[in-house]
C-alpha cells in the first residue's frame, strides 16, 4: 500500500512526503529520497550521535560536573521543590531520559534532564 521506503534511522513504516523530502513521523527524521544521510542536522542529532551530554546552554558535561538547576522542578511523588539556582556537585552521567545522577541536600538522590540545567 505505502510505497515509500522505510525511515533509514528507526526503520518505521509511516513515512510520507513534504515537498522534496520524506518525513518520519515516529522520529522526526527528515531526508532526501535516493540518500541516507539527513537532509537537516540539528545540534540534538549531533550531540545524540556521538553520545555527549549538554547542558542547556550547548556546554558539555561529563561525570564529576558540578551545574546548577536553571529552574524549580517538582520532585515527582512528594511535595518537595528543587529551587532554580540549586547548586548540584559531583554529578554522575547515565543513559536515559534523565541523564544525570546526582544528590541534592535536603532532598537525595535523584535524577536529572540535563535541559533543565548549566555547568557552573
Amino acid at each position: 500500500m505505502n510505497e515509500l521506503p522505510n525511515c533509514p534511522k528507526c526503520q518505521g513504516e509511516y513515512t510520507y512526503h513534504d515537498g522534496t523530502r520524506l518525513v518520519c513521523p515516529t522520529c522526526s527524521h527528515e531526508w532526501t529520497p535516493g540518500t541516507e544521510q539527513p537532509a537537516v542536522t540539528t545540534e540534538a542529532d549531533e550531540a545524540e550521535q556521538d553520545n555527549t551530554v549538554r547542558d542547556a546552554n550547548g556546554n558539555v558535561l561529563v561525570t564529576g560536573d558540578s551545574v546548577i538547576v536553571i529552574k524549580d522542578l517538582k520532585v515527582k511523588g512528594s511535595s518537595l521543590v528543587v529551587k532554580g539556582g540549586t547548586k548540584v556537585k559531583n554529578i554522575r552521567l547515565v543513559d536515559g531520559d534523565h541523564n544525570i545522577d546526582c544528590k541534592i541536600d535536603g532532598i537525595g538522590s535523584m535524577a536529572l534532564k540535563s535541559e533543565f540545567v548549566r555547568k557552573a
